[in-house]
């Protein structure tokens, strides 16, 4: 079982996941909260508010499970990889390519070879090099 998490570890998730404090109208750090945003891929903005002194107040666990599931929108497990290991919840967004072609390879592939996106999704950069160079290297025919 994972320890009761504190305003501290509320904040620490913030910082982590580069949340950005919420300014006042006058442009000041809002008072009676610290308030956080973070805008998500999909347009939505997260906002939550961690009461002050931000110290190591236990929240209870009821109050714990709203801000998890309404406010911070992660799981428990998701809060706690942020906290402890860095690890940064993925929020929808894509995760990066393991390898891209370059977009000059992608063009000489589909002009010299005769490549669909189809073709050319499965193959790395090194065997598209290689079928060119072997096309190339054949005698025209």
């Amino acid at each position: 079982m994972t320890r009761p998490a504190t305003r501290d570890d509320h904040e620490r998730f913030c910082t982590t996941e580069s949340w950005s404090p919420v300014r006042g109208a006058r442009g000041g750090r809002v008072r009676h909260h610290a308030t956080y945003e973070l805008p998500l891929p999909d347009g939505r903005i997260l906002r939550t508010r961690i009461s002050r002194p931000v110290d190591s107040t236990v929240y209870g666990p009821s109050l714990w499970s709203h801000i998890l599931r309404d406010q911070l929108q992660v799981t428990t497990v998701e809060f706690w990889a942020c906290v402890s290991d860095g690890v940064v919840p993925r929020r929808g967004a894509p995760a990066p390519p393991e390898e891209t072609l370059p977009a000059r390879l992608v063009f000489l592939a589909r002009r010299e070879l005769g490549l669909t996106d189809t073709d050319l999704a499965g193959l790395t950069r090194d065997d598209l090099v290689a079928r060119l160079d072997e096309h190339w290297a054949s005698p025209p025919g």
